[in-house]
């Protein structure tokens, strides 16, 4: 850990709390080691925060900080029922109202990125949107023997990706001190968690994956009705530049405007609600960055639009099976169902008590069935949630990091959509249609596929092992006695047969299951 990430570390924390950072957690809700460190930040706090609790100052200081402090006032923003609503809305122009670059350096970008090709790119506007990574401008794309079409250009801004790479020293150097000098942060893995963060960031400062994610989402939802997103050009795709068509919409944030165009707010709220799992659940593959400035709605069918794909999450089968049956638990009430999952993927240490974390569960559970969102209280939820993990040492998992942050995301964009919203009930369509379909026929046959296709690369791999095995033994045949050849040559066969026996049992019971 060097002195200067730890330097950058103890000055970013302290513009954060020199600007009121701290004063928008809801520090009555957090447990008393918080609560004590969020009261002595405070101590530096600017005068004029105390006085008003507005914290306009602090998009710019995020801003100064670098991109990965951006993007976590970027989720505040969307949490009013968290933060505020005065917080909320001083922190918004942090999701795509930044100050542009230099619009001068704009033509040399695209000369150096797309050679030739950025020719064909005519007619291309100020800034329309700035955000901490990338800024886009509109315009026309002119191939020959095709007719022009309008189409968005994303330039990465200069110089990020060394910005980039020294938050993330500083987020690391926090890591290990938490580590180092709390030893109870340690079951939540936040070095672990950096990490996570840190690659997924990484994938964000190359546009060449950002439009492949395009790609493959397009292939997905191919059939869904509700959420639309823009196609890639891709002679027009650099690592720093990236070409898509132009879609047309009101941001989701201006309510007034949708509300002009007669777009019905609580459908756009369960379609960016249903959209979210069914990406997650159905397909593993998801929108990992849905703040309000990355969606839109469709003035003439009421959809979703989503743009900005450089922060993409994916999960596995077996990941997905826990966030359907989490939901499906608490739209059912099987509370039991829901501790069980948090013990099956490793959330809670197994010497715990089920029962007990089953009542846990039910006491977060019972309160928020039946009312509606603006009768919820998350900050006591979340501190709530602080208390529970604590009491039973729940251990993060650091994969599932993402898919975590992004339905706080969407549950928070979809509130401010619908005061009214009730999770449970938008959830249900798609969470029960998913476990359905995977406990039907169709479900089981996948699933046997899947395992016979395991057992196949298993036994594909028997003849390898056999000749690993045999090349070991002459191996060891050659340094011992002639006399003792028999009895080794038997042994190693028998532990290899025994070997064999193994792998064949085991993929049979793997079938069975």
């Amino acid at each position: 850990m060097g002195l200067g990430s730890t330097f950058r570390l103890i000055h970013a924390g302290w513009v954060l709390a020199r600007e009121g950072a701290f004063s928008i957690l809801p520090a009555e809700s957090l447990p008393p080691m918080m609560k004590l460190g969020i009261s002595m930040a405070r101590l530096i706090e600017r005068p004029s925060v105390r006085r008003t609790g507005s914290v306009e100052r602090l998009n710019a200081a995020l801003h100064k900080l670098g991109p990965s402090f951006v993007k976590f006032g970027q989720t505040l923003a969307t949490r009013p029922d968290i933060v505020g609503a005065q917080a909320a809305a001083d922190l918004s122009g942090l999701q795509d109202r930044m100050p542009p670059f230099d619009p001068a350096l704009v033509p040399t970008i695209l000369s150096d990125a797309l050679g030739a090709k950025a020719a064909q790119l005519t007619e291309i506007s100020a800034p329309i949107a700035a955000a901490s990574i990338a800024q886009v401008h509109r315009a026309i794309l002119r191939k020959p023997g095709d007719a022009p079409k309008r189409v968005a250009v994303k330039l990465l801004r200069p110089g990020v990706s060394e910005r980039f790479h020294a938050d993330t020293q500083a987020l690391y150097a926090g890591a290990r001190l938490a580590e180092a000098f709390a030893p109870a942060s340690r079951r939540l893995q936040p070095t672990q968690v950096v990490q996570t963060l840190d690659h997924s960031m990484r994938l964000e400062l190359d546009l060449r994956l950002e439009a492949a994610a395009i790609s493959e989402m397009a292939e997905n939802i191919k059939d869904d009705e509700g959420f639309r997103i823009p196609e890639v050009q891709w002679d027009q795709v650099a690592q720093n530049v990236l070409t898509t068509t132009w879609v047309d919409g009101i941001p989701i944030r201006d309510h007034a405007a949708i509300d002009a165009a007669g777009i019905d707010r609580k459908a756009l709220a369960a379609k960016l609600l249903q959209g979210f799992l069914r990406h997650a659940i159905r397909d593993g593959f998801f929108h990992a960055d849905m703040h309000p400035g990355n969606l839109f709605a469709d003035p003439r069918s009421g959809d979703v639009i989503a743009v900005d794909f450089g922060i993409m999450g994916r999960i596995g089968k077996f990941e997905r099976r826990f966030l359907a049956d989490i939901l499906y638990g608490f739209i059912t009430r099987n509370y039991r169902l829901v501790a069980q999952r948090h013990f099956d993927i490793g959330y809670v240490p197994a010497h715990q008590s089920v029962d007990d974390f089953t009542l846990a569960i039910r006491s977060i559970g019972e309160p928020l069935h039946g009312r509606k969102a603006t009768e919820i209280s998350m900050a006591k939820v979340l501190g709530q949630l602080f208390t529970i993990t604590d009491l039973f040492q729940m251990r993060t998992r650091p994969e599932l990091v993402l898919l975590q942050k992004s339905m706080v995301l969407v549950e928070g964009v979809a509130r401010n959509l619908d005061p009214e919203l009730d999770i449970w009930t938008i959830a249900e369509p798609v969470v029960g249609d998913w476990l359905r379909r995977e406990e039907g026929p169709l479900g089981r046959i996948e699933d046997f596929s899947g395992h016979l296709t395991r057992m196949g690369e298993a036994l594909g791999r028997v003849p390898n092992l056999i000749a690993q095995a045999e090349l070991a033994l002459a191996e060891h045949r050659a340094m011992v006695d002639r006399p003792r050849d028999g009895l080794m040559r038997s042994g190693m066969l028998a532990v290899l047969g025994a070997a064999f026996v193994f792998l064949i049992v085991m993929t049979w019971k793997m079938l069975l299951s």
